[in-house]
């Protein structure tokens, strides 16, 4: 779904509206300030209208003094106005940017897994901080730009009119015609700065892209390849600069052209007037002074509408996402979910892709309380999706998964979660400390509590001989550790949330054989009395459970013990099994 200028400002008024005496503030002492600029003017057409008289006399001096002590009055007020608009635009601007952040990030990281494998996380992260900065952008535009605008060019007018109609009138003929001229050229432009704005949000997605997989570059010798499509995509968005600047050049110069003309009716108008008597010195002081004052303002305006526009564009896509419903969402009047025994059920589950592609197809499935239960399977067979349905991260096509007899869709997400644990085969760590990725299973644990934990899964062993132990950043998605080490991280961070339910995703599979062997002893306290989902392409990790599943095109295709199923020969297990039995197993036997 597209959003428009109007869905952007209605992002931006829910948050300003909390702020709603600061902006009342902002408005007040922003006219004060610019209305008393109208006044000063004519506070000088009345100083040059005595001193172009001629006469030179005591009275005529105090006189002159005197309106320059009333300017010098006025420039105080409208500096004192200024001053206090600084203060509460500054208040008000940083709390309406933090909580734009605040609520695009709150919206944002609820979405589901499938949209996160979608998006590039470079390109999510500069659409968050491109929505606070477009509303900085249009708030200061509105603020200091186009409202003492209206405000100028009104009451400019207004005085001209009272003055002189005809000036008032030509006045008014000239802004409304640069004002409409420069609105629909900018209004003509917006469209390619906003195909601008989506190309950058590529470059940086493809620059995020490139970075996160450097590695794989080194290794594939892949940096010619990725240097040539990276100048692609930065050349496309060059091509985009340089038309939308090389637009701004042109409707400058129809500005120009417009300011020019403005300029020679004003003055020309003015002569004949005051060859007829009817216009002073003093009124050419204040058309000049109006002139100069509206000239930076109008100049500036199709600039203004532009960036207006621009700010627009920039916050569009975040508005998007904002106004892109959850797709995992919990109904409403949902339950905490409540595991007593921890029974899991998949009744006739099926799930598709985008109605393209089958995964999973009548899935039946129980899997008793306290049970350990290996799913094992061609890759592609539907294994991974079976877990990621159980943990909701997508919503079944149809049939239920339930556990102890709730079906998950009923329950909120977080209670959900809070009772599957899960130890990925390729865990992700924050760029935090060591301490606080594993307390993330249980963010109320005690120091001594994690440390517990990490003894148990064998964490302690490298992280003694780290120079800050438990304090030590372990770097982006712990980049700074090794497979193994990360895995232990999982492990313990598992143990320390102790849910009642349990997925393993070959949560040995990045150890040597050192390490597996004193993983196997913790994961085995880790399982006690829990119901555990083993997905596992090694076989021999799995003997010892009570129960296999064998996921073949996304179909249960047979289970039963590790024995029973070897007694029929032509079963994929047995296949499987002989496969890896001569290979590496014989050579660990």
């Amino acid at each position: 779904m597209s959003s428009t200028a109007k869905d952007v400002l209605k992002v931006y008024w829910h948050e300003a509206r909390r702020y709603k005496r600061s902006l009342g503030a902002l408005i007040v002492f922003i006219f004060v300030s610019t209305a008393v600029s109208i006044i000063v003017p004519l506070y000088y057409k009345k100083f040059f209208d005595v001193l172009s008289a001629g006469n030179v006399s005591p009275d005529i001096l105090q006189k002159l003094i005197g309106f320059l002590f009333i300017i010098l009055g006025i420039h105080g007020i409208s500096w004192l106005s200024w001053r206090i608009v600084a203060f509460v635009n500054s208040y008000f601007q940083s709390r309406v940017i933090t909580d734009l952040k605040q609520t695009a990030f709150d919206y944002l990281i609820e979405h589901s897994y499938g949209f996160f494998i979608n998006n590039f996380s470079g390109s999510l992260v500069q659409k968050v901080n491109r929505l606070s900065r477009s509303f900085e952008r249009f708030a200061d535009r509105l603020s200091f730009d186009l409202y003492p605008l209206i405000i100028r060019t009104v009451g400019m007018i207004v005085i001209l009119w009272i003055i002189q109609p005809l000036i008032g009138v030509i006045m008014l003929v000239w802004i409304t015609v640069f004002v409409a001229v420069n609105f629909l050229l900018s209004l003509w432009k917006l469209k390619y700065d906003t195909a601008r704005a989506a190309k950058d949000s590529e470059v940086t997605g493809a620059l995020s892209d490139a970075i996160g997989n450097h590695n794989t570059i080194q290794l594939f010798t892949g940096f010619r390849f990725e240097s040539l499509r990276f100048k692609k995509v930065i050349e496309e968005l060059q091509k985009l600069m340089n038309f939308t600047w090389n637009l701004s050049g042109f409707i400058e110069a129809i500005q120009a052209i417009l300011w020019i003309t403005a300029e020679f009716f004003l003055f020309y108008f003015g002569v004949r007037f005051w060859s007829e008597g009817t216009l002073t010195i003093g009124t050419f002081v204040l058309i000049q002074s109006y002139l100069l004052l509206l000239f930076d303002n109008l100049w500036q305006f199709g600039r203004i509408i532009r960036d207006v526009y621009e700010s627009f564009a920039d916050a569009k896509e975040m508005v998007e996402i904002l106004h892109r419903p959850h797709h995992i969402q919990d109904v409403p009047a949902a339950k905490p979910l409540v595991v007593t025994r921890g029974e899991i059920a998949f009744k006739n589950v099926h799930f598709s892709f985008r109605e393209t592609r089958t995964v999973l197809e009548n899935i039946d499935a129980v899997i008793k309380p306290g049970e350990k239960v290996a799913l094992i399977g061609p890759s592609g067979a539907g294994k991974s999706t079976f877990v990621k349905l159980l943990f909701r991260f997508y919503e079944v096509g149809s049939g239920e998964i339930l556990i102890d007899g709730q079906n998950i869709q009923r329950v909120t997400q977080e209670s959900l979660r809070a009772n599957v644990g899960l130890v990925p085969q390729d865990p992700v760590l924050f760029h935090r400390t060591l301490m606080e990725n594993i307390r993330y299973g249980r963010r109320e644990a005690t120091d001594a509590e994690v440390q517990e934990a990490a003894t148990l899964a064998h964490c302690d062993e490298f992280i003694k001989n780290l120079p800050y132990r438990y304090e030590t950043l372990v770097g982006e998605r712990g980049i700074k550790l090794s497979g193994g080490e990360r895995q232990r991280v999982a492990i313990a961070r598992a143990m320390l949330k102790n849910a009642p339910i349990l997925v393993l995703d070959e949560a040995t599979s990045s150890l040597d054989s050192h390490s597996e062997n004193l993983i196997q002893d913790a994961l085995e306290k880790l399982m006690r009395n829990k119901t555990t989902i083993v997905i596992a392409h090694r076989l021999s990790t799995i003997r010892k459970m009570d129960r296999i599943i064998v996921i073949d095109q996304g179909k249960i295709i047979e289970e039963g013990t590790h024995d029973e199923l070897l007694t029929n020969p032509e079963s994929l297990y047995q296949k499987l099994w002989k496969l890896q039995a001569g290979g590496f197993l014989k050579y660990r036997a």
